[in-house]
């Protein structure tokens, strides 16, 4: 927690959950001070709540909270800071930031400096899935085949994450063969509200997150705020600076009724995507409500949150609800937290 932090709204607030005591920030503290919180989207919501846990004067400002807010009546060409929450990487582009800090810690020894100072400010997730070849298929063998021939071929790139995964801080590697980097993220790495614990105080807040993926979108399935950027945005994110962003224009998308018999996720998603096209959505967040999500797995709505890119949106975001906190039991994620 920042140690000047403005928490001019008076949102910073504890929660009790089982044997924990958790800080988070209350967004009732916003309507408190006259503001229309409640008829936020909630991707908006998420947006407000990064402002209040990093309002410091410096780079995020009373003023951004009260201009979200009002974002939904009165368009805004306003600039903000939002910082992820964590940074998920692909191989082809999370080596080179890998390679990046190690030559950080090498000019910072060369310098005379303790070269441990250097270390990912944010989370930083390293999936190996880009450079995987298929040499062999259509047998058993197959899967331990391939990853087998991978780290023969890249011995000396896994040597090198294995120190890097040892050294850093806040870095982890996902390593070949587990899957498809946005599929890990849904199924393993998100975790819907992240906790962080400085000075002995934990700190609970949404999970969100750049990667350099363009379908980081995917996440968006399960209520979590992300979507892809560049390699030097997330390497920027990574060292804690805040992404720079226009205030998001929400468009909302409705859906009623469910699928019938015979029709697939493939055949929803194509057609929201068709209407999405022609209502335009570009660098817009996309967000879906209504009775119909109550019909929609969890597997349907990250399919429709993965084709973000192919609509044109930054985000096609899924609240969080009972089909969400369902699928985080059935992967397996910590009940409490």
């Amino acid at each position: 927690m920042m140690s000047n932090h403005q928490n001019s709204f008076g949102a910073r607030s504890t929660l009790q959950a089982g044997s924990r005591t958790y800080t988070y920030y209350a967004l009732d503290m916003v309507a408190e001070a006259g503001l229309d919180i409640a008829h936020l989207p909630y991707s908006l919501k998420v947006m407000v709540e990064n402002l209040l846990r990093h309002e410091d004067g410096v780079t995020v400002f009373r003023e951004d909270v009260e201009e979200v807010c009002r974002s939904v009546n009165e368009r805004s060409d306003k600039e903000i800071a939002f910082r992820p929450a964590r940074v998920l990487m692909q191989d082809f582009t999370g080596v080179p930031a890998v390679v990046d800090l190690a030559a950080m810690r090498d000019s910072i020894r060369q310098l005379g400096g303790d070269p441990d100072r250097i270390n990912p400010l944010q989370g930083v997730d390293l999936v190996i899935d880009h450079s995987v070849q298929v040499d062999e298929f259509g047998s058993s063998r197959a899967l331990a085949a391939n990853v087998e021939h991978e780290f023969e071929r890249n011995q000396e790139r896994y040597l090198f994450l294995k120190w890097g995964q040892q050294a850093f801080n806040n870095f982890r590697v996902v390593p070949p063969g587990t899957g498809i980097v946005h599929q890990v993220n849904l199924e393993y790495l998100a975790n819907v509200v992240h906790t962080r614990t400085d000075d002995g105080v934990t700190v609970a807040y949404p999970d969100t997150l750049v990667g350099t993926d363009s379908h980081t979108t995917m996440i968006n399935g399960i209520g979590v705020i992300g979507w892809g950027v560049g390699g030097i945005e997330a390497e920027a994110a990574m060292l804690g600076q805040p992404v720079s962003m226009l205030i998001p224009e929400v468009v909302g998308f409705k859906l009623t009724g469910r699928l019938p018999e015979g029709t697939t996720a493939t055949d929803l998603v194509l057609t929201v995507t068709q209407m999405l096209r022609t209502h335009g959505v570009v660098g817009k967040f996309v967000e879906f409500y209504g009775p119909g999500l109550a019909h929609l797995s969890l597997a349907d709505r990250a399919t429709i949150s993965n084709m973000a890119p192919e609509y044109g949106a930054t985000v096609g975001f899924f609240p969080v609800d009972d089909e969400t906190l369902s699928y985080m039991r059935l992967t397996g994620r910590d009940e409490e937290t």
